[in-house]
């Protein structure tokens, strides 16, 4: 009889250990993010979805076509620099295709970057002529009915900002031209920080809200709910 009672107890601790095991593999992808990709995802949702201007909707866009680059204005060699180890930075944390060179004709161009005044700025886009004087950078995009970003350009004011003011609004407003287009407060050594700083690097979550926007599985036209199970899926996967 103790025999036969011990056998019965082996045979269920089997089935309980094999049972765990089972509920184990089923554990939903959130259950298993680390706390800094729920951060970065959070923070993807503050930064990737819609514009500081415009009425356009809270949704993801980017771009779908090689970003051929026109450089005008008075650049400083130092400041075509600084863009050349923008470009490659970005170059090098997308995969899904996406790619930014620069052209050295402006019809060749979908894209374009001045440096130089506001005031000229204006006078080459008159639409952003009420939002210059207190703006020292800019960005303007054009997307397609698929949410596809296909044509747009930007300015960094050159006589009012500094070289290190330069190269911050130009890392700035060229990134957020990506579609990580608003701002927040959150994290103070990021690109997208709010408030005024002169961060010239992005931040580990920078990289990552540009690595995860330009990832193959990320699609344009999603809503919060969407990019929040899209990316929860993405991560979850790496």
């Amino acid at each position: 009889m103790n025999n036969k009672f011990l056998l019965l107890s082996s045979l269920c601790i089997v089935i309980l250990i094999s049972s765990c095991s089972k509920d184990n593999d089923d554990i939903l992808p959130e259950f298993i993010l680390s706390e800094y990709e729920i951060d970065v995802i959070d923070y993807f949702k503050d930064i990737a979805l819609g514009f500081e201007f415009g009425n356009g909707s809270n949704i993801t866009r980017k771009w779908n076509s090689e970003m051929k680059v026109f450089i005008g204005g008075e650049p400083s060699f130092e400041l075509l620099a600084e863009f050349e180890k923008i470009r490659t930075e970005i170059n090098e944390l997308v995969t899904d295709g996406f790619n930014v060179t620069v052209v050295n004709d402006s019809l060749q161009s979908n894209y374009y970057i001045f440096f130089g005044s506001g005031t000229k700025y204006a006078e080459m886009f008159p639409d952003v002529s009420n939002l210059v004087n207190s703006n020292w950078g800019l960005f303007n995009l054009w997307w397609n009915g698929q949410n596809q970003f296909y044509s747009g350009h930007m300015y960094v004011d050159i006589t009012r900002a500094n070289s290190m003011e330069q190269k911050h609004l130009l890392r700035e407003e060229f990134t957020q031209s990506l579609g990580l287009a608003r701002d927040s407060q959150l994290y103070i050594e990021s690109i997208f920080q709010s408030d005024w700083t002169t961060t010239i690097e992005y931040a580990s979550i920078d990289q990552d809200l540009i690595r995860l926007l330009y990832h193959p599985e990320m699609s344009v036209g999603l809503n919060e709910l969407e990019v929040d199970n899209a990316l929860r899926e993405i991560l979850s996967s790496e």
